[in-house]
């Protein structure tokens, strides 16, 4: 039941004691704005570092090297070569890769040319199982498919940097490419999804099918790289140490020789930044709740005041037959008062902000690498809001419950 005299008191008391209200409710006020912008900085950090990666992030990739342990009879540093037989067998052999996307690179250096213009850019062999590894944007026709692969077609897919350097504003799409003097027909353009280091890498970057590329540059049943990703539920250390594994035992490389196969694992570097993520959000609650309790203690402290200064009205109260439950819940309630509205103020202040750091960051187009998005989970903040004000009502129980035991007789003679 609203009771407007218990209103009409408290505000009493705050315009009364302004400014030891306002240091007060200060340190709550803080508390919570701490929260709120330290949980939606490290959420910005968290977007813009997992936004980098424009991979899936359990692929595995494994690329080969030189052996450093003879074995059968065979030296060591000897180069191990992929084939496409060792494609064919990955598939055959390892049910638990779910997406086998090999990969090759034209090399050498040389420039593409269409017309009178010419620059120098990366031209990779892949599959269509790429996208399933590293999803592209298509912004005009089609990547590479099944019929380009089957029929070693001279199609290509160009960057939107090889797109402008080329054409201007032209369309590319039907038009031919020269790559070291064979034409390619341009079937689509991409942009990637990464960070701005790999969109620039992909801007530059053309695909032309694998089986082309191995027919067409003299690089016959050769693979530079293979990328895989698991199938759902399976680990991808689990891909990682069958594929090396199957591919010592096909190439005679020796069981102990960690150098003749490389690899990443981009799953196990995924999480040991999430683990970096979990400590940054540890860290933030952390410092965000021990302010809020120094806070909801000087409430506490406060309220102890409050009651010491009104001890002789307190005593009338009660001589008038005030009962101890009123007397508890005008001081509990002040307390919550307080604790209420610096934590709703620092809750509102500290979305503020944050809003305010996303609208300039997409304004000014200032998303980077390192940290995109912030945003704040309202429904922890609006729960830490809510403990904030149980905890509020839980200091000033004990002020309000010393307030409800003074003896009558006692506080009328307190000076």
């Amino acid at each position: 039941m609203f009771d407007l005299d218990k209103w009409s008191e408290i505000y009493a008391t705050v315009r009364k004691h302004k400014l030891r209200t306002f240091l007060t409710a200060f340190g709550v006020f803080w508390g919570i704005f701490m929260l709120v912008v330290l949980l939606g900085a490290g959420n910005g950090f968290e977007n813009g570092v997992v936004g980098s990666f424009d991979i899936a992030k359990n692929t595995v990739f494994v690329w080969s090297q030189r052996t450093s342990i003879p074995y059968k009879g065979l030296k060591a540093g000897r180069y191990i070569p992929f084939t496409n037989d060792d494609v064919v067998a990955i598939r055959q052999t390892i049910p638990e890769v779910a997406i086998l996307a090999p990969q090759n690179q034209v090399q050498g250096n040389f420039k593409v040319n269409y017309n009178n213009k010419s620059s120098s850019f990366t031209v990779y062999g892949e599959y269509p199982d790429w996208m399933g590894v590293k999803p592209l944007v298509i912004l005009q026709g089609r990547f590479v498919n099944t019929l380009d692969i089957r029929d070693k077609r001279k199609v290509a897919i160009i960057g939107t940097r090889v797109h402008k350097v080329l054409f201007g504003d032209k369309d590319p799409i039907g038009e031919y490419i020269s790559i070291k003097g064979i034409y390619f027909k341009v079937v689509g353009t991409f942009k990637g999804r990464g960070s701005t280091e790999d969109n620039q890498e992909d801007a530059q970057t053309i695909f032309i099918p694998s089986t082309t590329l191995q027919q067409a540059f003299n690089q016959y049943n050769r693979v530079d790289y293979l990328a895989m990703v698991p199938q759902e539920g399976v680990e991808s250390a689990v891909i990682e140490k069958k594929v090396k594994e199957l591919l010592a035992k096909r190439h005679d490389i020796h069981p102990d020789d960690v150098r003749a196969l490389g690899s990443a694992n981009v799953e196990e570097e995924f999480k040991r930044i999430q683990g970096l993520f979990t400590g940054i959000k540890g860290f933030s609650w952390v410092v965000s709740i021990g302010t809020i309790i120094a806070g909801i203690i000087g409430v506490g402290n406060i309220m102890l005041i409050v009651v010491k200064e009104r001890t002789k009205e307190i005593g009338i109260r009660k001589a008038l037959g005030a009962t101890p439950w009123s007397i508890i819940s005008l001081i509990i309630q002040e307390s919550i008062v307080i604790t209420g509205v610096a934590g709703y103020i620092g809750l509102v202040t500290g979305t503020g902000l944050i809003a305010l750091i996303n609208y300039l960051l997409k304004k000014f187009e200032a998303e980077g690498e390192f940290f995109a998005n912030p945003e704040v989970n309202l429904t922890i903040a609006a729960t830490a809001l809510l403990l904030l004000v149980f905890c509020g009502a839980i200091a000033g129980l004990i002020p309000a419950t010393k307030a409800a035991n003074i003896d009558p007789v006692v506080a009328l003679r307190d000076e």
